[in-house]
């Protein structure tokens, strides 16, 4: 790194939210609960489509540098009795939004949902068709686990219409895997490729992350290589979010062997430039996608989207979040469901009409345009603030102070203004987090601290 970039590391450095939402989760609280969920759900009009997202937080084996809402539950019965519990929120959302609803995107995530014993599969997601109208060109999806994808559940997955499904590979350096307990071999996840495509799921996403401990630069090279033969659809290049306040099974690596932010930064570069070489187009901040897939198409013509799964082509104004700490994005306000599987299941036995949120943020006028701003930056790397004024009927001045927040920026050359248009540059795009938070008018010096690095 040459001491140009070792300034923009300095500058820039420190931590940010990833903005997969505005306001983010750190702004959720309890004065927003069920009563405010039931308003927002029962306000959505009934011809408006919605996407469902179905949690499971449960893994067979559980990976240190994980941060999400998971934990190993091996009882099948125990699993079983989730999924009615996901079945009968559905019942319960139903009786607020309608019955027959149409739905464009449908994902599962978590956790593993491929946990859920196949016949508990099946009992969601007939219901799901019965209850709610799904377009014919929905995207379903659905997270797996290579090292532990029963042999049965490929042909189940395209039984039940899954299209898409999204495989965890992280580094194959056996000494990262090590540290990270995640052992996953190639054949694992070449086999579990090649047996979902074989039976009819054959949209493939593929997750890759940086700053791993003992992760080198030529390893990580390696490994977007090795994946990229493999001929994924689409690649999720995360880099480690280090966030052990939030999960402890995170000190359980060899902390000590986490690479600094220069590192970090080149393993990115390196990444980007063998996926590039492969012929994957970037897409916003961590996406790649073969040129011939859907999300390729979205960022062709400007309809991409973001949300708190990431990426996404879905254009549906509601996303409805199902399962313990699921998260629902509605017009009204964001909602989260009580986070354990335990609390989840006492608020689910409460009464038969309630829900089991915990947790949110009402939306007023100015979340909203913000929102919108940062949506285009995350997913365009570009904004036009003149046209998001006069759509939500705001003054040309009214973000003069946001575009003085960027001078720097331009200064460094990670950002063009042009009048009123904000266009993020090649060399800006890992930093494009760092414009959308020019935005954000909750993010403070110690709200930061509660969020990963910003690179």
């Amino acid at each position: 790194m040459n001491a140009a970039d070792s300034s923009l590391l300095s500058r820039y450095g420190g931590n940010l939210p990833r903005y997969t939402s505005y306001p983010t989760a750190a702004q959720f609280s309890d004065a927003v609960g069920p009563d405010d969920s039931r308003a927002w759900l029962s306000s959505l009009p009934a011809d408006q489509p919605v996407s469902l997202y179905l949690h499971v937080p449960f893994c067979d084996t559980l990976c240190r540098f994980c941060g999400c809402n998971t934990a190993v539950l091996r009882n099948a019965d125990a699993r079983a009795a989730y999924a009615a519990l996901l079945h009968e929120e559905l019942r319960r959302i139903i009786t607020l939004i309608g019955p027959g609803r149409r739905v464009t995107h449908l994902q599962w995530g978590g956790g593993t949902p491929t946990t859920l014993p196949a016949s508990a599969m099946r009992r969601v997601m007939q219901a799901i068709r019965r209850d709610f109208d799904i377009a014919p060109d929905a995207e379903i999806s659905i997270e797996v686990d290579p090292r532990h994808l029963p042999p049965d559940y490929p042909a189940l997955l395209h039984e039940l219409g899954f299209n898409r499904a999204s495989m965890g590979v992280q580094d194959l350096d056996a000494d990262v895997q090590d540290a990270c307990g995640r052992i996953q071999s190639w054949e694992q996840t070449s086999d579990c490729l090649t047996a979902l495509r074989d039976a009819g799921v054959n949209s493939i996403n593929i997750d890759l992350i940086y700053g791993l401990p003992r992760q080198d630069t030529a390893g990580v090279a390696r490994t977007a290589r090795a994946v990229a033969s493999l001929h994924p659809d689409r690649l999720a290049v995360f880099g480690y979010a280090h966030v052990p306040w939030k999960q402890k099974r995170q000190n359980l690596m060899p902390v000590g062997d986490l690479p600094g932010p220069q590192t970090r930064i080149a393993q990115r570069a390196a990444i980007d430039a063998t996926l590039r070489n492969e012929g994957f187009l970037p897409v916003g901040l961590d996406h790649y996608v073969s040129p011939h897939d859907s999300m390729a198409r979205a960022m062709a013509s400007g309809t991409l989207h973001r949300n708190f799964q990431g990426y996404t082509t879905d254009t549906a104004p509601a996303l409805i979040g199902v399962g313990a700490s699921a998260i629902s994005s509605l017009p009204g306000g964001m909602t989260q469901n009580a986070v354990s599987s335990a609390a989840y299941a006492r608020l689910m036995g409460n009464s038969p009409d309630s829900l089991p949120v915990v947790r949110g943020v009402k939306l007023d006028a100015d979340d909203h345009v913000r929102a919108a701003i940062i949506e285009q930056v995350m997913c365009d790397l570009r904004v036009d603030l003149a046209e998001v004024c006069a759509q939500y009927h705001l003054p040309t001045s009214h973000f003069v102070p946001e575009l003085a927040h960027l001078a720097p920026m331009v200064a460094d050359g990670l950002v063009r203004i042009t009048g009123r248009q904000i266009q993020v540059t090649e060399k800006g795009r890992q930093f494009v987090r760092h414009v959308a938070a020019a935005f954000d008018r909750y993010l403070t010096a110690d709200s930061a601290t509660r969020h990963a690095s910003a690179l």
